[in-house]
């Protein structure tokens, strides 16, 4: 009799473990699937329960190019330039308007947040990012759901959501652009500034005040909804580093978009690209606009800056994510 109870006992334990792992394992499946509707995407929800304890590995490749200490964005207190990184920027603009930098820097930092912004880096941190960037290829792929997950959802330029939600989703934390490609933005979105020119500094103070810039190498709004509150300006020193270390010189300065990525790699633990990349003419259009462009650009090293993206997908240091087409 004893046996047999312990026999009933083993049985009946085995079978409530068997069905707590089932449940746990259909439960999984089932959020994943109501998130995104293909079949590789429940590997990826095991993985996204222990997104920050994963072992990346160790990189030298990496390593050498990466340097925490970087400043990634301007505020007073290390808005004084090395002489060698503002000769650099220098050349990027017209020479005389660089002469202005530190008036237009005190004016930014009476009118705008001067904090020192992504300092909180930690092993307790885990922070999701999502990159979108605005190739045609991110069209038909259904990654809207995922895309709005993370916890930062990082913009590039004009990309739309409006009519894309679907593919590109609709939340955005960070849009990263300059004064040719600025768009309104809701009020809880962060505007970054990408500054290529002392120019683009004026008129963003000149956008949010007097609205008089309406004119750079091409006509630009003479001002932008956005909150004051939540405004950014990429550091000099950062595009610089993203040029010397990442692009190894290649191109007169990043594009956007590569700018915008190694800026994830600073201030998130996991990063997650979409819409990024060209066709196998290495030829690319924007998922909004169908003319097609020259993969490869006079002022970017986009052909280098593509093989570097695709280096930090293999070295597991992102995950992209190439769409369908």
């Amino acid at each position: 009799m004893t046996m047999r109870l312990k026999r009933v006992f083993k049985i009946t334990a085995l079978l409530s473990s068997t069905t707590i792992l089932l449940f746990l394992y259909f439960q999984n499946a089932a959020v994943v699937l109501i998130n995104n509707s293909y079949s590789f995407v429940f590997e990826r929800a095991q993985r996204t329960s222990h997104i920050c304890l994963e072992d990346s590995g160790n990189s030298s490749w990496f390593n050498e190019r990466y340097k925490p200490t970087v400043p990634l964005l301007l505020n007073s207190t290390n808005s004084v330039l090395q002489r060698n990184i503002f000769s650099w920027w220098k050349e990027l603009q017209d020479v005389r308007s660089a002469s202005n930098y530190t008036k237009v820097v005190d004016q930014l930092f009476s009118l705008f947040p001067n904090e020192d912004h992504y300092s909180d880096a930690g092993p307790d941190r885990c922070r999701t990012c999502a990159v979108v960037g605005n190739s045609g290829n991110i069209l038909g792929s259904n990654y809207g759901q995922l895309i709005d997950s993370h916890d930062l959802v990082i913009r590039i330029n004009k990309g739309p959501t409006e009519d894309y939600e679907k593919d590109v989703g609709n939340k955005t934390t960070h849009r990263i652009m300059y004064p040719e490609s600025a768009v309104d933005l809701d009020d809880n979105t962060y505007l970054v500034l990408l500054p290529v020119k002392v120019l683009d500094m004026q008129w963003l103070i000149s956008a949010f005040t007097t609205r008089h810039i309406r004119h750079t190498y091409t006509n630009v709004p003479s001002s932008i909804k956005a909150n004051k509150d939540k405004v950014m300006i990429l550091h000099p020193e950062f595009i610089k580093y993203v040029h010397d270390n990442w692009a190894e010189g290649h191109g007169r300065y990043p594009s956007t978009g590569f700018l915008t990525l190694i800026f994830a790699l600073h201030i998130c633990d996991k990063v997650d690209v979409f819409g990024f990349g060209a066709n196998s003419d290495r030829k690319w259009h924007h998922y909004f606009d169908k003319t097609m462009t020259s993969f490869e650009n006079d002022s970017h090293g986009g052909d280098f800056e593509n093989k570097t993206i695709n280096q930090l997908h293999q070295e597991n240091k992102i995950l992209m994510y190439k769409g369908l087409k």
